[in-house]
């Protein structure tokens, strides 16, 4: 290929990542285009995809909840109203939501960009990489991939006294469902229908009148090794489970394989409970460096995790 070739491709490519940034916009995705970033995220085959997404339009937010715990209907008396003890009142409760900044830093050699250029959907490398079905949209759905399952990873395993960096800006799912739900501990059993059963049974009534709508979250591992269990029966049941042709379930509510869920531990709940908070703007700015020929794109959100309703959690702990 000649230098002018490679020129032209250059050119295009960075034509491409410009348009990533938004005209007039410092670096920050287009309305359409973070809405489209965040349904790629979202849309992934993680935890993330059940669990209820609010929107952030400031980096902290309070969600309201109202409800009443208690028989609000008595026995009336003809004419009579109720005495101040007989009148039911509201529970009121506030939970917190602060987003967290994270940051990606990624670096594309010319070369890579080159052949991305060069894989079009224009045979002769013409402007349309910087269309719908171009460079643009690679990229957005590469980063988004990668971004889903380190989301889930933040979602899941983040706790203020890891000493890991990256896991000690809040507390995750898993650690407000111990520290605030019911925890179930196996004690090292492995996983069987005794541990779902505990876990229903630790589940608080209230929460039991829309069990199809729960759901158990463990590792992908440990929902082979049930499946395994269920397959050793001479039934068609077991024929299914070999073949993975239909659902796992346990209780009535499914069993749901969660990609960076701890092999020891899991989630029972209703996974709109859950609640994963994106902040609305979602940075993503790019540069290159002559020198080292590289373009580089630097993508930061603010993300938090929290859980609406705790006594309406099971967590598991201790799974062999």
């Amino acid at each position: 290929m000649s230098s002018n070739s490679n020129l032209t491709l250059l050119q295009k490519a960075d034509l491409a990542l410009s348009d990533l940034s938004g005209a007039g916009k410092g670096g920050l995705l287009q309305p359409e285009q973070a809405a489209t970033f965040l349904r790629k995220v979202i849309d992934q085959p993680t935890i993330i995809n059940r669990a209820r997404t609010v929107g952030m339009g400031a980096p902290t937010r309070k969600i309201n909840k109202i409800g009443f715990g208690s028989r609000i209907l008595r026995a009336a008396t003809s004419a009579t109203a109720l005495t101040s003890a007989q009148r039911s009142k509201a529970t009121t409760e506030q939970i917190e939501m602060t987003a967290k900044e994270f940051v990606a830093e990624i670096w594309l050699p010319y070369d890579v960009l080159e052949d991305n250029i060069e894989r079009a959907e224009a045979a002769n490398n013409e402007g349309s990489n910087t269309g719908p079905g171009g460079l643009r949209n690679t990229l957005i759905t590469l980063i988004a991939q990668r971004a889903a399952l380190d989301l889930e990873e933040i979602g899941l395993l983040s706790d203020t006294t890891s000493v890991d960096a990256d896991l000690a800006t809040q507390d995750g799912w898993l650690k407000l469902a111990k520290n605030n739900g019911n925890d179930v501990d196996v004690a090292l059993a492995p996983i069987s229908k005794s541990m779902f059963k505990s876990a229903k049974l630790a589940m608080p009534d209230k929460y039991l009148r829309d069990t199809p709508s729960m759901q158990h979250y463990v590792s992908h591992d440990q929902e082979t090794e049930y499946r395994d269990i269920l397959a050793d029966r001479a039934t068609a049941l077991g024929d299914r489970m070999v073949e993975g042709s239909t659902k796992l379930m346990a209780f009535g509510s499914e069993i749901i394989p969660v990609a960076l869920m701890p092999q020891a531990r899991g989630v029972f709940c209703n996974p709109q409970n859950l609640i994963f908070g994106m902040y609305r703007d979602i940075s993503l700015e790019y540069d290159k460096d002559i020198s080292a020929r590289v373009y580089k794109i630097v993508l930061s959100t603010r993300v938090a995790f929290q859980i609406e309703e705790a006594e309406a959690v099971v967590h598991y702990d201790n799974i062999g």
